[in-house]
């Protein structure tokens, strides 16, 4: 494992709520952001980021906590270029106005952007400093990639299936509002727990999460998830809930019996042939992954994720995932009552005409992370994006783009 500069040195310079970088021999010499100044992760939930703070921040936050390094593949695998002319392809229409691709990274505030088509790259832009080296956050794409383990776990023989209980591989959980709640409630954020997910309200269960986290005691996440009443019966309302990730990453964690980080890298991102070094915030020093943000990785990385998912989580003909997990992941899900909800295993189901006409999907983080992925044209789009405000206010709605994108290339 691997700490970030500035928490193994325990040195801090504050200026005006401005973490300064430490020179830079305390830093990652071959990060070519290393030097930069960044905001606390206050500033990112509170949406106190300007422009530029929020672009240095949010490609430097392996130094907000301490990491475990997800290590890139000793055989990086092969993306192949057919390049094609898409701004001058791609037009979309809001409300009566009709945009373009330009108009959506200047809009929308993407600092990279990829677009694969049948598996090659056909469009790849970096914005504001960024590079094919920039490592970006992920927030909520995490909750994905998390959910992606437990199939992956279920494949292995440590989950019987989705139908285990949860307090089976967290003990700490045991007596708790999470007791009789199953693995598949809680990947449709289905417990009945209650949760308050407002990111910006610092009296939210979100905020008491991330309090834990930041206290940085081995415990603290599952302290606050075993604290919190049952507000419905295990598997009959959805609430949208970064707890329930962090629960799901326990899971995980306790059933494999090792780091979610080493768990993603022996099963995906080595074999699948990620490029580069990622990193993953833990819930203390040497402690547990934290399961719904703070995966840091390359564009490339996430959209080599994406290809992954779209090709069925098959690598080198061996299957990583239940047969027709892929595809179940993106669609949406029953709960016990009968009830439809537009939520996947974690997974975001296409809501506009064309993605569900496609039966398209997205990984999405706030402040504009995004992993879609188009079975019926297949398409994988990855985006990192610099929203100073984590409240969904993107100027334009980016799967009306991704699918616009998708049509015109097929």
């Amino acid at each position: 494992m691997t700490h970030s500069p500035l928490y193994r040195t325990r040195i801090l310079l504050s200026l005006g709520g401005i973490f300064l970088a430490l020179p830079v021999a305390l830093q990652a010499q071959d990060y070519p952001h290393a030097d930069e100044p960044i905001g606390t992760i206050e500033d990112v939930y509170d949406g106190r980021l300007t422009p530029d703070l929020a672009v240095s921040t949010f490609r430097n936050i392996d130094r907000l906590f301490p990491t475990r390094t997800i290590p890139a593949s000793d055989t990086p695998g092969d993306m192949p270029e057919a390049p094609v002319d898409l701004p001058g392809m791609v037009s979309y229409q809001v409300d009566d106005t009709i945009y373009d691709l330009y108009d959506f990274l200047s809009l929308d505030n993407v600092t990279g952007m990829i677009v694969l088509k049948d598996g090659a790259v056909v469009y790849e832009t970096y914005q504001r400093g960024n590079t094919p080296d920039t490592r970006w956050m992920s927030m909520s794409v995490a909750k994905s990639i998390t959910s992606t383990l437990v199939g992956a776990a279920i494949v292995d023989g440590h989950i019987g299936g989705l139908d285990d209980l949860v307090s089976d591989h967290v003990p700490a959980l045991a007596g708790s509002a999470y007791d009789r709640v199953s693995i598949r409630d809680i990947l449709l954020m289905a417990s009945g727990v209650e949760w308050n997910e407002t990111y910006t309200d610092p009296t939210s269960d979100r905020r008491d999460l991330l309090r834990a986290q930041i206290e940085q005691r081995p415990g603290a996440a599952m302290e606050v998830m075993a604290a919190l009443p049952r507000a419905h019966a295990p598997g009959t309302h959805h609430t949208y809930s970064t707890g329930e990730t962090q629960v799901l990453g326990e899971v995980v964690h306790g059933a494999v019996g090792m780091p979610l980080s080493d768990y993603l890298a022996e099963k995906i991102w080595q074999p699948y042939g990620m490029e580069a070094d990622a990193t993953w915030w833990l819930d203390s020093p040497d402690g547990v992954e934290i399961g719904g943000s703070g995966l840091s990785a390359t564009l490339r990385d996430f959209a080599r994720f994406g290809q992954f998912f779209l090709e069925g989580g098959v690598i080198d003909g061996s299957a990583i995932l239940p047969d027709g997990w892929t595809e179940a992941a993106g669609l949406p899900q029953e709960l016990s009552d009968g009830e439809t909800i537009d939520y996947g295993y974690m997974w975001w189901p296409g809501w506009t005409e064309p993605s569900i006409a496609d039966g398209a999907f997205a990984a999405i983080g706030i402040q504009g992370q995004n992993i879609y992925i188009n079975p019926a044209r297949n398409v994988v789009i990855a985006t990192h994006m610099a929203q100073p405000k984590p409240l969904s206010r993107e100027p334009v709605d980016p799967l009306v783009v991704f699918d616009a994108i998708a049509a015109a290339l097929d």
